[in-house]
């Protein structure tokens, strides 16, 4: 028999948070999150998203087993503002057993149902900000600090279920070339000179501050018009610069500007965490922060995380001026593979952006909905 658990205890959150590490354990591609930040996400008094958003989170047992987890989540700015009736689910994992799937989506509907929403959605987070979809191709691929890792038998049960698909993303991994190819060179320095920019480039997290906020005001610009679009607010920009500014070298960060000094582009790219994350299984301490300060500063993997460009200026080869100094900055830091960050199967502007690099399509993720009755 499966009972589904409400829980609101700190050390029942930590059984959920864990849930998924005991299920993953000794899997080669699964990259643990680190235990006290992914309670953080849950923590009215860290979160401050709880703001703008509702949150219940759900342990399934049988007898005295944990075998699944879920949360269900109503972002009110894309509900009251959007008019998107959507009820969300997120940490989606169990055991391979249809019936727990069913049991913890059935909590989420009822959910939905007693909101009068008219529809659920997931696995996704909070806001767009979140790690987002299911993966439904690239079970055997290294995973990222960024997104999810889940077995082939969710996406079976979500369908055997009655859910479709809502949203897709693609992720690409290439090769960056050494030498830089003397064509991208001469395109960026002609789009430079014809649009007067200019790149910036820094030497400390510190210097990096005082354009935070230009470059989520641009990722808003960027994304607007995407189907999963909902408005960054300043306190999940206050949120990001605490959580992820430490992981960035201000190396793998680019910026275009006008001759104005206005930011029309940027580029974050990270050293790969993933394998630091393995080792470090969860905890930052006594010895995990060091395995994070050594894939910082040494790495053969690098992953595009973030990628803003002002709409007046998409298309016309900006990020060619980004891409040659983050690709130079790879050659000198012995980067040899590049992954890319999840982008929607039909955003096509940004997916063009690596045609000169031979990408491999190596990972898709999914979305599923179903509609409350």
């Amino acid at each position: 028999m499966i009972e589904i658990k409400r829980i609101t205890a700190k050390a029942d959150i930590k059984k959920f948070v864990k849930f998924q590490q005991e299920l993953y354990q000794g899997n080669d591609y699964y990259v643990p999150p680190i235990v006290n930040d992914e309670m953080s996400n849950f923590d009215p008094e860290k979160n401050q998203v709880f703001k703008n958003a509702d949150c219940w989170l759900f342990l399934a047992y049988r007898g005295k087993e944990i075998v699944g987890r879920i949360a269900a989540i109503i972002n009110y700015v894309e509900v009251k503002e959007q008019h998107k009736s959507k009820m969300r689910f997120g940490w989606l994992d169990m055991i391979d057993d249809i019936e727990v799937t069913k049991a913890l989506l059935n909590e989420v509907h009822r959910i939905g149902k007693e909101k009068e929403l008219e529809y659920v959605e997931g696995p996704v987070g909070f806001s767009n900000m979140d790690k987002a979809g299911l993966l439904i191709k690239g079970y055997e691929e290294l995973s990222t600090m960024i997104t999810w890792y889940n077995a082939p038998y969710y996406k079976e049960h979500l369908e055997q279920l009655g859910y479709e698909k809502a949203a897709e993303w693609v992720e690409f991994k290439f090769q960056p070339p050494n030498p830089i190819p003397e064509k991208i060179n001469k395109f960026a320095d002609i789009i430079g000179r014809r649009y007067k920019l200019k790149t910036l480039q820094f030497k400390s997290t510190k210097e990096i501050l005082p354009y935070v906020d230009d470059m989520f005001d641009l990722l808003n610009k960027t994304y607007s018009k995407l189907v999963t679009f909902v408005p960054i607010q300043q306190y999940q920009i206050d949120l990001y610069k605490e959580k992820y500014l430490p992981f960035i070298n201000p190396d793998f960060l680019e910026l275009v500007v006008d001759d104005n000094g206005k930011l029309i582009g940027f580029a974050i790219t990270m050293p790969s965490f993933s394998k630091a994350l393995q080792k470090a299984k969860g905890k930052l301490f006594p010895f995990g922060f060091l395995h994070l300060l050594k894939a910082k500063k040494k790495n053969n993997r690098a992953a595009f995380y973030l990628i803003g460009i002002d709409p007046e200026y998409q298309g016309k080869g900006v990020t060619a001026m980004m891409f040659r100094n983050v690709t130079q900055n790879f050659i000198d830091y012995g980067i040899t593979l590049c992954e890319t960050n999840p982008e929607l199967e039909d955003n096509l502007a940004v997916q063009a952006s690596w045609k000169n690099y031979d990408p491999i399509l190596h990972k898709r993720r999914r979305t599923y909905r179903k509609d409350i009755s």
